[in-house]
């Protein structure tokens, strides 16, 4: 009987924890959940007001750095943001690739010329004693047309062709790509060693060319080059322009921030981020670990925690009072931080995708064409 009776007070104490505690937890977990919520707000906007801070340092001497900075920064703000307040880095873009491509079109076009002018261009990497530079004086003295056609002219052209533009002697420009074999070069192991991000950037700019499509020899060659397993015996440099190339596959086939990624389509890189992102973090710098944090949004994977790792990171490295993200020697210089900055501003502050400006759909941007450039 005394057991019975114990049963039943066990019984009866179940039921009442279960009519009592059970809503009682049920709230709980609703307002760790509305916690979590007001949390993540409150670390969102600190994120947006860093960037703001980086933002106005930029802004307020935008015009004092060179063409080619001013319009690297303005052009990647206008796709975030469509403010025309951008408009004149716009037009100073447009400039120096109007300007570029007349000089290739008249100064720079037979297989003399271009030998001549790449042999210059090649010299200049004797003057570095870096690494990456040396790599790159080694690899590209057997082939340096590499640094006319890749490096300087292809960019060019894919500039003028995002904002629905051509030069006026396209064809003629044309007719020189096509004379070489693009493949020679991007999958060649020891040039993607010296230029993985400028490959992947280059064999997209061909296909949006609708020139050579060698997309798919070059990231099949890239991945024998830096096979995963290899990570630790990489230098800190060689790990630096594995991962660069990796986030600049992403960058160029969303047209540099104009469409976004599905993340199926390279899974073998997010799942590589996901896997690494400690490693990458610990053994290379802030505009690598920006560049990957922003890869995640392009695919859409905002809530991802290598996203607010990232952002953390670069959050850390920001010194208010330059109101930058100083170099990983302590630099602050303007010109030199552009590329980190406007990465960090973008990391912190996502807009999401625009494909902009183009000749169609902000025609206001277009009224006076630099000399050179036609709709295409």
């Amino acid at each position: 009987m005394k057991s019975l009776m114990l049963s039943l007070v066990v019984v009866l104490c179940l039921l009442i924890t279960m009519t009592f505690f059970e809503p009682l937890n049920q709230n709980t977990d609703t307002h760790a959940v509305s916690q979590s919520i007001s949390n993540q707000t409150i670390i969102g906007n600190a994120f947006k007001q860093d960037a703001a801070l980086i933002r106005n340092t930029y802004e307020s001497q935008l015009y004092t750095l060179s063409a080619f900075k001013s319009g690297h920064y303005g052009l990647r703000m206008y796709r975030q943001s469509l403010n025309d307040k951008y408009a004149a880095a716009i037009w100073s873009d447009m400039a120096r690739v109007a300007s570029r491509l007349n000089y290739f079109s008249s100064e720079v076009h037979t297989p003399e010329q271009i030998i001549d002018y790449s042999a210059k261009r090649i010299n200049n990497y004797l003057t570095d004693v870096s690494e990456r530079s040396v790599l790159r004086y080694q690899v590209t003295k057997a082939i340096p047309e590499y640094l006319y056609l890749g490096v300087d002219l292809l960019g060019s052209m894919a500039r003028a062709n995002e904002y629905g533009l051509k030069h006026q002697q396209d064809a003629k420009l044309r007719d020189i790509i096509r004379r070489y074999n693009f493949t020679t070069y991007a999958t060649n192991p020891e040039m993607i060693k010296a230029w993985a991000a400028q490959l992947a950037n280059q064999v997209y700019w061909l296909k949006q060319l609708g020139e050579q499509d060698v997309t798919e020899e070059f990231i099949e060659a890239f991945r024998e080059t830096y096979p995963d397993h290899q990570d630790q015996q990489l230098s800190e440099q060689q790990l630096i322009n594995k991962v660069y190339g990796l986030t600049h596959i992403i960058f160029a086939a969303s047209a540099y921030y104009q469409h976004p990624i599905k993340e199926t389509d390279f899974q073998w890189i997010y799942d590589y981020y996901r896997n690494n992102i400690d490693m990458i973090i610990k053994r290379t710098k802030e505009d690598v670990i920006a560049e990957v944090g922003i890869n995640f949004l392009l695919a859409g994977l905002a809530d991802d925690p290598v996203v607010l790792q990232t952002q953390s990171v670069i959050q850390k490295a920001l010194d208010r009072e330059h109101g930058l993200v100083p170099s990983v020697d302590g630099e602050f210089d303007l010109k030199k931080g552009e590329h980190r900055n406007v990465l960090a501003i973008m990391l912190l502050d996502w807009r999401g995708v625009h494909q902009a400006p183009t000749v169609s759909a902000q025609p206001d941007l277009f009224n006076s064409v630099p000399y050179g450039l036609v709709p295409k």
